[in-house]
């Protein structure tokens, strides 16, 4: 293993004990759930949205480690955010992830997914892909009924 799929595995490993913006948020404009039926990972998502912008974002679920730290890098790095850029966000690790570990981004998408880049490896196995997804997943259809 090189040294920065090792940082990149210990930087998934902490993500998933912090679990950053794990519970649920009151009052909220949106929730969704999402379920990975391969392997049972679930996840419930709020959002609050003032003024064009992520405001908070809320979760609870259960899963392996790559999709509990994934829904807490993306709180982290979505939250006050524009609804579109957390969009963008979104659409920005879906192709990454569809590359197979071959994604060519941008300094600006790199910025965009800050810790998140960790999952880039993810896209070479994927029955995890959906994994690193859910909580993105949720967050886009959850912002998409908040309106």
């Amino acid at each position: 293993m090189s040294g920065l799929d090792s940082l990149y595995q210990d930087l998934i490993l902490d993500a998933s004990k912090r679990r950053t913006g794990e519970g649920e948020i009151e009052p909220f404009d949106a929730e969704h759930f999402e379920k990975n039926p391969s392997c049972g990972d679930e996840l419930r998502l709020r959002v609050r949205v003032e003024d064009g912008r992520v405001a908070e974002v809320g979760w609870v679920g259960d899963g392996c480690s790559i999709s509990m730290a994934s829904a807490a890098i993306m709180v982290e790095q979505l939250t006050g955010a524009s609804v579109e850029r957390a969009r963008e966000g979104v659409e920005v690790l879906r192709g990454m992830l569809r590359s197979r570990g071959n994604a060519t981004l941008t300094d600006d998408e790199e910025e965009l997914l800050g810790d998140a880049i960790a999952f880039e490896g993810v896209g070479k196995y994927v029955m995890r892909v959906k994994c690193a997804m859910l909580a993105w997943v949720a967050l886009e259809a959850a912002l998409r009924e908040a309106g």
